[in-house]
């Protein structure tokens, strides 16, 4: 990312820039950045943008090896392709060599680092990762843009705010913008602020409903699948959820008894580690045989709907009341 930034300072910009990682809200202010650098303001000639899995390779390399028009340089930006995972192959041999007056952005979710796309951009351009931010500089973030608004906030009020929002940044931004509408008149942001106006993600709803269950607290976690229902969520979606959780915290127990620590577990989950360590408390109060059965019983209650034997609202209900 400093990379990037010096690039944009000195204004001498490689030919293909990767931006990617799950980080979506930075790849996003990064890909805007070097759009502005490349671009101005309203260069709207040499500037084109594609995105999705069915982008026109060739299209693209025929428009890569047009002169700019009256201008310095071409922009070609592009987003989740999925070329840098398979397809790439006919992109990564254009780059090898790419007429010089054209500049590329790519900015995608998934790479795999061994594919040839991927190789190419890092040997003739540069690839910059976005991942998950971890919770200190999720914290900073969210107290810097406070300051900003003139609002004050303790640290625990911040840790209640992020255990909502979660950790995508672009779900925390929108959350903060409702949070200072909301305190307008104030300059401290308290934690009842936080309760009445901050929508809590729907995967920390099935983590609490997973908590209600360890607990025997059957009823709380109906209760908890209500609000989901309520909330527009649809149940099969609310199942996958309910097999994703268990089926994490049942790698998150095997990792543990290997030995590794919470970061190491959290990288290899894929989430940060102070979120590593939510999942390590959890996955201690099962036993990895109650965990493999809870999944195994989470594919049997979507079999029974996508048979026709029962319907999707009733199969998670019976599921939260028989699971673990």
């Amino acid at each position: 990312m400093k990379q990037i930034n010096e690039d944009i300072r000195q204004n001498r910009f490689r030919q293909v820039y990767l931006l990617y990682g799950e980080e979506r809200y930075l790849r996003r202010q990064y890909r805007d950045r070097l759009k502005k650098a490349l671009c101005g303001e309203d260069d709207t000639m040499n500037a084109h943008f594609y995105e999705g899995k069915d982008v026109p390779v060739g299209q693209i390399i025929d428009l890569a090896e047009t002169l700019p028009f009256l201008a310095e340089r071409r922009s070609i930006f592009i987003s989740e392709s999925g070329l840098f995972k398979s397809g790439g192959e006919k992109m990564a041999e254009y780059l090898s060599a790419p007429n010089e007056t054209t500049v590329f952005v790519f900015n995608e979710s998934e790479v795999d680092k061994r594919s040839k796309l991927y190789k190419t951009v890092k040997s003739v351009g540069y690839a910059a990762e976005f991942a998950a931010q971890d919770e200190a500089s999720l914290k900073r973030w969210v107290g810097g843009i406070l300051a900003e608004n003139g609002k004050k906030v303790r640290e625990s009020t911040v840790q209640l705010f992020l255990s909502k929002t979660g950790t995508d940044m672009e779900n925390i931004r929108t959350e903060l913008e409702k949070l200072i509408c909301y305190c307008l008149d104030r300059d401290t942001v308290t934690d009842e602020d936080v309760e009445a106006i901050c929508t809590t993600r729907i995967t920390n709803r099935i983590f609490d409903m997973i908590n209600a269950i360890a607990d025997r607290k059957k009823e709380q976690a109906l209760d908890l699948y209500y609000d989901l229902l309520a909330l527009k969520e649809p149940p099969m979606r609310i199942l996958f959820l309910i097999a994703r959780q268990c089926n994490l915290l049942m790698q998150a127990k095997e990792l543990k008894s290997k030995g590794f620590d919470s970061r190491t577990i959290g990288a290899k989950l894929g989430v940060p580690p102070f979120a590593a360590g939510k999942y390590l408390a959890q996955a201690s109060r099962f036993s990895a045989s109650v965990l493999d059965r809870a999944v195994r019983q989470c594919v049997e209650a979507e079999e029974a709907v996508k048979s026709g034997r029962m319907n999707d609202v009733m199969s998670v209900e019976i599921l939260i009341m028989s699971v673990l």
